[in-house]
């Protein structure tokens, strides 16, 4: 791992086409701005880490999980029949 300090406005590059700056201290946090290609997946950690957990929940799911889940939802209404001549 490199560790690096860093003032506010310095940045980092990562290749030739991702830039991080730091944008300020807060606290015992950082502000950093991310400049990459469009194609660059940038999510935070734990989000990713929330994610792949509630899929292995979801993918271990009973046999009965779908019947529990179509009970969590509304039921579904269907639209009046229009009466004929109208």
């Amino acid at each position: 791992m490199l560790v690096l300090t860093r003032k506010p406005g310095e940045q980092i590059m990562i290749g030739g086409d991702i830039v991080i700056t730091v944008m300020e201290g807060r606290g015992d946090g950082v502000r950093i701005g991310i400049e990459a290609p469009r194609g660059v997946s940038i999510q935070r950690r734990e989000v990713v880490e929330a994610i792949a957990a509630a899929n292995l929940a979801a993918a271990q799911a009973g046999p009965d999980a779908e019947e529990l889940v179509a009970g969590l939802r509304p039921p579904v209404r269907k639209p009046p029949k229009e009466e004929a001549g109208s």
